[in-house]
């Protein structure tokens, strides 16, 4: 009961594990399921225009730094004859650019580039509520207005949207727009939280959409209730992030000071692409450590390494799901996943092709081998010069006849051709030619079923971007090898039994 026990508990950690980590790379590192599938790559342009004065500038932008929804791939800037420097300042993320002198109209480019991931609450601080002196007659309406909406919500959330609804235009609360002559809208709305003492501030948010040009940043209003941050539409009191909104900055300081200059502008232009899987991985790996554990941390040469190795577990589990329920036996437990791997490089015709002809010529050298009494090392290295012959004549017969895909045949790993040579050939002179061809059948057969799973391109994308699923394969294969009962084969070799019974 304990072994049971104990072989259980294995499994469910193997399984477990891998569901963790395939559901991890896709949910939180947005990898698709799919093969095919890209991801969208924002293009932001900021730029900025201003009249030099004839004197020392200096220029600091507010950026975006971490916003939730995305992440940041790249940055750069266009900005000749100017100083440029990326600084922390008083709790923002800052672009600086400085000149001695400066004088007439000029133009500073900011550009960053933005994967869209999984939204990730950022950890922000929370705003002081100060202390809000109305003048007669606004006094009295804000605090109706605070009194209103107390009484017609729950928290701090429902108490911003009844004060944005009350202060809309359609309201029907004239009342209420009395205090949108005092001053903007959105410091009023901040101005009648903070007298409730909730902590709010403004933010500036810009939609993204593709194509657009000289759009300016929208003013957004972020309220703080038990350690959580919603963001409140000014106009409509939608609560939350829209998909294709980029908070470009957290906080209520000024987006763009300028120094040394007037009539400063801040436009903004943007352009979508999307771009393949493997491009946008590399820099989301540093703001996700957990993708240390998939093989596209490793540089590309080990990629396309591992790209081939991922996919011998597929092969394994085939060989072993043919060998325990149908009973198909083949030449060596695992040969017919080397065989099914060489048919990937070569494609199967020519691959099935190129392995009948070797091995039937190979059977043919081995035979007359086996009449000189060798010994078993002498042997076996004549038959992998043999095989090399064999392959070099077989490449330049296909060259000169223009058959091209004959070429291929070189994937075939060369001692595994001679050790399975070598085992037919003993196989034949101990059991006869049948199980020869039962055998090779069998592996071939095999290899032909592996070779379709293993070369399927979702086979190939899931293996290679969800190291997670190697875990569940794990837990499979053993699963498969505590099965004890008939195999398929075998209730057709008893049919008979069953049939006099």
């Amino acid at each position: 009961m304990s072994h049971r026990y104990a072989f259980s508990l294995i499994l469910a950690i193997l399984f477990l594990s891998g569901a963790f980590l395939t559901g991890y790379h896709h949910f939180k590192l947005n990898i698709p399921l799919l093969p095919g599938e890209k991801q969208w790559l924002w293009v932001v342009d900021a730029k900025i225009e201003f009249e030099a004065l004839n004197e020392a500038v200096k220029v600091a932008l507010s950026l975006p730094d971490n916003p939730p929804g995305f992440s940041k791939v790249n940055q750069r800037t266009a900005s000749p004859g100017y100083g440029l420097s990326f600084v922390n300042r008083d709790e923002r993320y800052v672009a600086e650019w400085t000149s001695r002198q400066a004088t007439g109209r000029q133009t500073l480019y900011y550009k960053v580039e933005l994967q869209k991931v999984h939204p990730r609450l950022p950890t922000l601080p929370i705003p002081d509520v100060r202390k809000v002196q109305w003048q007669p007659p606004y006094a009295a309406v804000a605090e109706r207005l605070v009194t209103t909406a107390y009484r017609q919500s729950a928290d701090n959330f429902s108490f911003a949207r009844q004060v944005i609804q009350s202060l809309s235009e359609d309201s029907g609360e004239e009342y209420a727009q009395l205090l949108l002559t005092a001053q903007d809208k959105h410091q009023t709305i901040i101005d009648i939280l903070h007298q409730a003492k909730v902590p709010a501030r403004i933010v500036k948010g810009l939609y993204l959409e593709d194509g657009r040009r000289r759009q300016q940043l929208t003013p957004f209003i972020q309220v703080f209730e038990q350690e959580k941050w919603q963001l409140f539409d000014p106009e409509t009191a939608q609560q939350g992030i829209p998909d294709n909104l980029l908070l470009w900055s957290n906080l209520s300081q000024s987006i763009l000071e300028v120094i040394g200059g007037d009539n400063s502008t801040l436009t903004f232009s943007m352009v979508k692409h999307h771009l393949p899987l493997h491009q946008m991985l590399s820099p989301v790996q540093d703001a996700f450590p957990m993708l240390g554990f998939s093989v596209a941390a490793l540089p590309v040469e080990e990629q396309a390494m591992f790209k081939n190795i991922l996919l011998i577990p597929i092969g394994v589990l085939i060989v072993t799901l043919m060998r325990v329920f149908v009973g198909l036996r083949t030449s060596g437990t695992f040969m017919p996943v080397l065989i099914a791997m060489a048919f990937i490089q070569t494609s199967l015709l020519t691959g099935v092709v190129g392995f009948v002809i070797m091995i039937a010529a190979g059977l043919l050298i081995r035979s007359y081998l086996s009449h000189l009494n060798l010994l078993l090392t002498a042997r076996i290295s004549a038959v992998i010069i043999t095989v090399i012959i064999l392959t070099v004549l077989f490449s330049l017969l296909s060259y000169r006849l223009g058959l091209t895909e004959g070429l291929k045949i070189t994937f075939f790993p060369i001692i595994i051709l001679s050790w399975t040579i070598e085992r037919m050939s003993i196989l034949w002179e101990e059991e006869g030619a049948h199980e020869v061809l039962v055998q090779g059948g069998g592996s071939l057969l095999v290899a032909v079923i592996a070779y379709m799973v293993m070369s399927h391109p979702l086979i190939k994308h899931l293996t290679f971007n969800f190291i997670g699923l190697q875990f569940m394969l794990l837990a499979l294969i053993m699963v498969v090898g505590s099965y004890k009962g008939y195999r398929l084969l075998e209730l057709f070799r008893f049919g008979a039994l069953r049939n006099n019974a």
